[in-house]
């Protein structure tokens, strides 16, 4: 580009969580002083958005005309943006994420490869595009056109129908038909009716309900408001955890957007249909994502479920009939009036329609946010979006569901996603966590790893789950403590089937499921734990043994390091490792420059 081009020029900076945590926030000032300096400040338009999804390698800025992205950004690196990209029109390609012209497939109608070729963004659709702290942004991408036309052209039943039609089942876990929830509140007999957004996002390692809520929170909100059209309610509520500071912060900001708009309050776009929206804030207990508990929280009681029938569509909040989604399912509601059911149906599976979001992590090249169809297989998102094992290791498992989910193997690698799939295999859907597991990895660590988040969150009302958990919990801890008997494997089993079953809410029936299906796929390591009292991938601390090799060279580097003494020798002499005194610190093995060091 000349240097005399007046072209306009849009830089979009990613101030999603992961970004936010490399600095990203500290680039928008700097972005603003050289564009100031250089006199360009009313040439560029600079544009937060929500979570991109590539969160490793944060933080991006993405610069368009051209959808350049650039990753890994530092303040040092904006003057030489804004001259040699802005000025003279020439991209840093030192800092460019051009894995198969990334950005270029982000939409759903480019490409077919790379970390978005495979993805199609329908929940995510606007994270990224728009500012999610500007209406006139969301109204730019047919924003409230939805509630507009539901308003003028179509009857509430006809709503319902129309979500029915679509296919749509509940994003939270559960995967129960959106549109039967929709039409059993609307029938419910008793006023006021409520609705509710469950942003209560409580696995550990997921960020999708959040990263929706910060990159495009009118679509959440247009969703509520069209639901509440449809059941007959004109009360809303958002119960969102305290700990997600800047989606309260944007989520607070759109709904006074959207009351000075006229899309909330009374009269809704001159219509006879009123409906407002409060935001209640949740204190992050992991019980509160389950429906009952969250209720008897958003009514001043402690979040404790409680067994249904009846179930909240008929008596829920305050004991009115009350319609609960999640986020994700929140935000399909306007493309699915706008684009159609027909359309969002023919997206997915037989069973299981339209798009996921999940949050990958763990031992992948690409962490981050993706979106699939409904039927992608496990291998396509590990492989093809995430880019394989981090290291080059090898596969050992991926867990789905988040800390309720299941552990699958290698064989069910060519799994697909949706809901039938994934319980048949031995794992469930849940809200969306996907955390991949690599060689070094042990399969009754990682149980007990999930098995201890569970039992620490168990509301304690019902026995089997309070108490359950925590009987499997102390067998985990003596199993990988080295003083595992034989028998034990069968005691997690008779335990883990009877919480299941006996056990009041999701939470507590889906709570064995990393243990039973560890002992399921790994069975063999649990075994190694309690008779040979090994630890193959070397992570449980109390099983490991160091022993000095014959490469060791006397060089004396362990033995200052080590902290209680244990190991012994002259210098240019093997050195000996006293197993009585050795706290199994690992100083030794890290500190070895010869791989004189076996651990095992």
């Amino acid at each position: 580009m000349k240097k005399d081009d007046k072209r306009q020029y849009a830089l979009i900076l990613c101030d999603g969580p992961a970004c936010l945590r490399k600095k990203s926030k500290n680039l928008e000032e700097v972005i603003k002083q050289e564009l100031d300096k250089r006199g360009m400040a009313d040439r560029v338009r600079l544009t937060l958005s929500g979570c991109l999804g590539m969160c490793d390698k944060g933080p991006i800025l993405i610069v368009n005309p051209g959808y350049v992205i650039y990753g890994g950004v530092t303040e040092h690196d904006i003057p030489a943006i804004v001259e040699q990209h802005l000025i003279n029109g020439e991209p840093i390609a030192r800092l460019e994420i051009n894995e198969d012209h990334l950005f270029n497939r982000f939409f759903r109608v480019f490409g077919d490869v790379g970390f978005f070729g495979k993805q199609m963004r329908i929940t995510l659709r606007n994270c990224g595009i728009i500012d999610p702290e500007k209406i006139d942004d969301y109204l730019s991408v047919r924003g409230y056109e939805a509630l507009a036309k539901v308003l003028t052209d179509i009857s509430p039943e006809d709503v319902v129908k129309e979500i029915k039609k679509s296919g749509l089942r509940g994003r939270g876990g559960a995967g129960y038909p959106t549109g039967i929830k929709w039409e059993l509140t609307r029938k419910s007999e008793g006023s006021p009716k409520y609705v509710i957004c469950n942003a209560d996002e409580g696995d550990p390692g997921a960020f999708m309900d959040r990263s929706a809520i910060e990159g495009d929170p009118h679509t959440v909100i247009e969703g509520m408001i069209i639901g509440g059209y449809a059941t007959g309610a004109d009360k809303g509520f958002v119960y969102i955890r305290a700990e997600y500071p800047l989606a309260i912060k944007r989520l607070e900001k759109a709904l006074g957007e959207a009351k000075t708009h006229g899309f909330l309050g009374k009269n809704i776009m001159g219509s006879d249909f009123s409906f407002d929206i409060e935001i209640k804030l949740g204190a992050g207990a992991f019980v509160c994502g389950e429906e009952t508990a969250l209720i008897h929280s958003i009514e001043g009681s402690r979040g404790m479920p409680r067994p249904r029938p009846p179930f909240p569509s008929v008596s829920g909040l305050f004991g009115k009939p009350t319609l609960i989604n999640n986020v994700e399912t929140w935000a399909n509601i306007p493309v699915i009036i706008l684009d159609g059911a027909d359309w969002f149906s023919s997206i997915g599976t037989e069973t299981s329609k339209g798009t996921k979001v999940f949050a990958v992590a763990g031992k992948v090249k690409n962490t981050g946010l993706v979106e699939v169809p409904m039927g992608t297989t496990l291998r396509e998102i590990i492989y093809d979006i995430a880019g394989g094992i981090a290291d080059d290791k090898k596969f050992k498992a991926v867990q789905t569901g988040g800390p309720s989910g299941g552990c699958l193997p290698e064989e069910y690698l060519d799994t697909k996603i949706d809901y039938e799939s994934l319980s048949k295999a031995g794992s469930i859907m849940g809200s969306g966590g996907m955390i991949v597991i690599d060689e070094d990895s042990c399969m009754v660590n990682i149980s007990k790893f999930f098995l201890e988040f569970t039992e620490n969150e168990s509301c304690g009302k019902c026995t089997p789950c309070r108490e359950g958990t925590k009987r499997m919990l102390e067998i985990l801890t003596r199993i990988t403590d080295g003083k595992g008997e034989e028998g034990d494997i069968e005691k997690l089993e008779r335990l883990g089937n009877m919480i299941k079953k006996a056990s009041l809410c999701g939470l507590g029936q889906s709570a064995p499921n990393p243990v039973l299906s560890t002992i399921k796929n790994f069975r063999e390591e649990y075994e190694e734990h309690i008779k040979e009292k090994k630890c193959r991938a070397s992570a449980c601390i109390a099983l490991l043994s160091y022993t000095i090799t014959d490469k060791c060279i006397g060089c004396m580097a362990c033995r200052r390091a080590c902290p209680v003494n244990a190991i012994s020798g002259e210098p240019k002499v093997k050195h000996v490792v006293d197993k009585t005194r050795c706290v199994k610190c690992g100083l030794c093995f890290n500190i070895c420059k010869f791989d004189a060091i076996d651990r095992r």
